[in-house]
């Protein structure tokens, strides 16, 4: 007579309806561990409401009772516990679950569908990040920062809110956080580019820049607006123009470094430090490091990523 008004034990003295409320039974203490009973009189009020007549009955009696209202589903959700894909195969009768079992051989798509609501909602932090695949996504985020109409958007929020394009198609077979840890997530994100874009990235958005001594360094492009080369100053002598990328467009943030690798000017504009700031920092380096090379001309002088460059 009253299927919202069965309920299902959830801890002594609380209950679950099966309508979808909770409620509690404070004075019927013999039923407080019943696993299921029907609730023939109680209140509406508050959060939980307040049983005040009840009955006990079997799981046996509601099956038979209500098969015309049993549910029987499918779920397949993330387990951030577990940090693995669950499959469930459940009997519900409204909100109370009345059996639950390990659903086998899942929905490949659903075992997709919940480890990408997973990696949604715990952050791309639960990818295996590589140097490289680090490296290639802030290349490229900078690229679109620079040249938004012709680059794709690596931003994290971009790349989290089109998981089901660029990641879902790699993800079949896998079930748990640490199957992820097979994803070569370098070679994915390329597959976002098109074949003119991973010829143009190089040349654009280049790994290293070679400078005058010959070394080649690395570009760091974790500033967005403006990516930085750390180089030794010794090393640039000889350059007057500060290297550029995306197509001449963005000036490189230039940290030059003492021989101790320590940055004694950040600028964006090498001409102006060779006129101005050079010879300030040449006095105070050259008593600190007087066996390196402290030329008075650098711009004539011989670039070198030794103490002294070879005669």
């Amino acid at each position: 007579a009253y299927p919202d008004r069965v309920a299902q034990r959830r801890s002594a003295g609380r209950f679950l309806l099966s309508s979808g409320r909770g409620a509690v039974l404070p004075e019927l203490q013999e039923l407080s561990n019943a696993r299921y009973l029907v609730a023939a009189e109680l209140d509406d009020n508050g959060a939980e409401s307040r049983i005040f007549l009840a009955a006990p009955v079997q799981e046996e009696d509601l099956l038979q009772a209500f098969g015309d209202r049993l549910l029987e589903e499918q779920e397949v959700l993330w387990d951030a516990a577990a940090g693995a894909v669950r499959a469930r195969h459940r009997l519900r009768l409204g909100a109370i679950i009345l059996k639950e079992k390990p659903l086998q051989e899942p929905d490949p798509e659903l075992l997709v569908q919940a480890l990408i609501a997973g990696i949604r909602a715990e952050s791309l932090e639960l990818l295996p990040w590589s140097r490289s695949a680090r490296q290639l996504q802030e290349r490229v985020v900078f690229l679109h920062h620079h040249h938004a109409g012709e680059w794709p958007d690596m931003r994290e929020g971009a790349l989290l809110e089109a998981l089901e394009d660029w990641l879902a198609p790699h993800l079949f077979g896998m079930t748990s956080k640490g199957a992820l840890g097979r994803l070569n997530l370098t070679n994915i994100l390329e597959e976002m580019l098109t074949w003119e874009q991973r010829r143009w990235l190089d040349e654009w958005a280049p790994t290293h820049i070679q400078v005058p001594s010959g070394s080649r360094i690395p570009v760091d492009y974790s500033a967005t607006e403006s990516p930085t080369l750390s180089v030794r100053l010794q090393e640039m002598f000889g350059l007057s123009d500060t290297p550029r990328i995306a197509k001449g467009r963005v000036p490189l943030t230039l940290h030059l470094l003492s021989p101790a690798q320590r940055p004694v000017q950040v600028t964006k504009d090498l001409a102006s430090f060779w006129r101005e700031a050079y010879f300030e920092v040449k006095k105070d380096l050259k008593g600190r490091y007087p066996k390196h090379y402290w030329p008075d001309d650098p711009m004539a002088a011989m670039p070198t990523n030794r103490a002294k460059p070879r005669v």
